[in-house]
């Protein structure tokens, strides 16, 4: 089903460049503080919860003046020099608006079945200064109650849950829906502080008891007035945002989407046949310099290897015209002088064809060796000891082979079949050359094994060293030598890592066969 799903909707899906998708991730990114302050109301409850603690504050300041005027309250303590643990008492806020619940309007309170009492009554006339010049600035409603929830003009607000709470020693602060409220701006259904009233009850503790309660009321700041009031600082923090965006969807375009298309037109020029491959930016990721040299490495086989196979097709045109003609010419003068031609003519053009086919046989199979050799993998985990494969070899080589491999040598990370293989061509191109007497040994360098092969033949002549390994060169054409032994040789230890040149040799020749450490 997903599978049907995504090719309906692939057709309609745009093709978007790399810097327009990255552009508008990054957008979408520095969007999204401004979206979850909304959605969340993140910003809007931080504004109630600054409402509370304004009444917080207002409510304990309040409470204190009381409770020092208050009628026989004991005379206040000075504060200690050193104040002892938990002297200081710290208030939080406790609003949530994703969680707590908004109460009804606070309803109009009754009137008290009795009289409000006298010390409050009068407490509340002493601080009616204070209230009116506290409300003229923090624009909270303050109403004080004695120890019944009666306010001095005799209203009962001891039914309220806030107030309850205070009653028995506790502030506590309750969401309210405020009927005044009305909306003025089309987006103010955005907000859901606009249309509540923050109501907080605080005691008046006088030795310890609770003796009355300041009521206090007032509506937060609502969302979009606090956004104008502080459109300076979003404006400020919308600039950063974009300048941060541009300044790293430039440093994007110079690290990843231009590289990537100079490498992309660069490629269409490789695949055409021409161009060439644009130096690695210095401004780029690291991951796309990478891709840089990985290309270029790429690019730089595909040329050897195109090279490679247009001299390898003209040299096995070349090898197979030879023995082709010759057996050629041979049909022909058959076909045209089989009768008056002797027998021991006949034989011999026969003979002749018998060994251009036998040459164009052996071109075949060490063709076919060839190609396997250069698709060859390595193995994982190879791990050969080498005097196996180098006895094995010694033993079939058809003349005396000294071996010289210590037990310190460790194993090497190449096959057992490609150790055989290599060092059977090595020892057979030296019997061939005339060699009477071989050594293999072995040492030690670093993390590559390095085994040795030298032979008391004639040696490579200096003229023929730069040649030596190229597919069919060869100076014993004539005894039926191919010239890709040693090309087979390379091309089977370079899938394992490892290599093979001609070493220095006082007498003979002598081949180097560097190994990588099984370890």
């Amino acid at each position: 089903m997903i599978a049907r799903l995504k090719d309906l909707i692939a057709p309609l899906w745009p093709a978007l460049r790399l810097r327009t998708i990255l552009f508008g991730v990054l957008v979408f990114a520095a969007a999204m503080p401004a979206i979850g302050a909304i959605s969340l109301r993140v910003y809007e409850n931080t504004l109630v919860r600054q409402t509370e603690a304004e009444l917080v504050a207002q409510g304990a300041a309040l409470t204190a003046v009381a409770a020092v005027g208050w009628p026989g309250a004991p005379k206040p303590v000075a504060r200690p020099d050193k104040p002892p643990d938990g002297y200081f008492r710290p208030e939080f806020t406790t609003i949530d608006l994703s969680r707590d619940p908004v109460l009804p309007e606070r309803p109009t309170p009754r009137r008290a079945r009795q009289a409000p009492d006298p010390q409050a009554v009068g407490v509340a006339r002493a601080m009616e200064p204070v209230l009116e010049r506290t409300t003229r600035t923090t624009l909270a409603s303050a109403v004080v109650l004695d120890r019944h929830g009666v306010s001095m003009d005799g209203e009962d607000y001891s039914g309220l849950p806030e107030v309850k709470a205070a009653l028995g020693g506790r502030s506590r602060t309750v969401l309210r829906e405020n009927g005044d409220f009305q909306r003025r701006y089309r987006f103010e259904w955005l907000s859901k502080a606009g249309g509540i009233r923050l109501h907080h009850a605080r005691p008046i503790l006088v030795g310890g008891r609770v003796q009355g309660v300041v009521l206090l009321s007032r509506s937060p700041r609502a969302l979009f007035r606090g956004l104008y009031e502080d459109r300076g600082k979003f404006a400020l923090a919308a600039a950063v945002i974009l300048a941060l965006v541009g300044l790293l969807s430039g440093l994007i375009s110079r690290g990843v989407t231009r590289p990537i298309e100079k490498l992309s037109a660069a490629a269409r020029e490789v695949a055409g046949g021409g161009g060439e491959i644009p130096r690695t930016p210095r401004t780029a990721a690291i991951e796309v310099r990478d891709l840089y040299e990985d290309f270029r490495a790429m690019a730089e086989r595909i040329e050897r290897r195109s090279g490679y196979l247009r001299d390898f097709a003209a040299a096995v045109s070349h090898e197979f015209k030879t023995p082709l003609a010759g057996i050629g010419g041979a049909v022909e003068l058959l076909q045209d002088h089989f009768e008056t031609m002797s027998p021991e003519e006949r034989r011999r053009f026969l003979d002749n064809i018998a060994g251009d086919s036998d040459r164009l046989n052996q071109l075949v199979t060490r063709l076919l060796d060839l190609a396997r050799a250069d698709m060859a993998s390595a193995e994982a985990g190879a791990a050969t000891d080498l005097a196996a494969p180098v006895r094995r070899a010694a033993d079939a080589a058809g003349f005396p082979v000294a071996v010289d491999i210590s037990r310190e040598i460790p194993p090497v990370a190449a096959p057992l079949t490609t150790l055989e293989s290599v060092l059977t061509i090595l020892l057979q191109n030296a019997r061939q050359a005339g060699a009477r007497h071989a050594t293999v040994s072995a040492t030690l360098e670093g993390a590559e094994v390095i085994l040795r092969v030298t032979d008391d033949g004639p040696g490579v002549p200096v003229a023929d060293r730069d040649r030596l390994f190229e597919p069919f060169f060869t100076s014993r054409r004539a005894e039926g030598g191919t010239g890709l032994g040693l090309s087979i040789a390379r091309s089977l230890l370079a899938a394992s890592h490892a290599r093979i040149d001609l070493a220095e040799a006082g007498q003979g020749a002598a081949f180097r066969v560097i190994l990588p450490r099984a370890d």
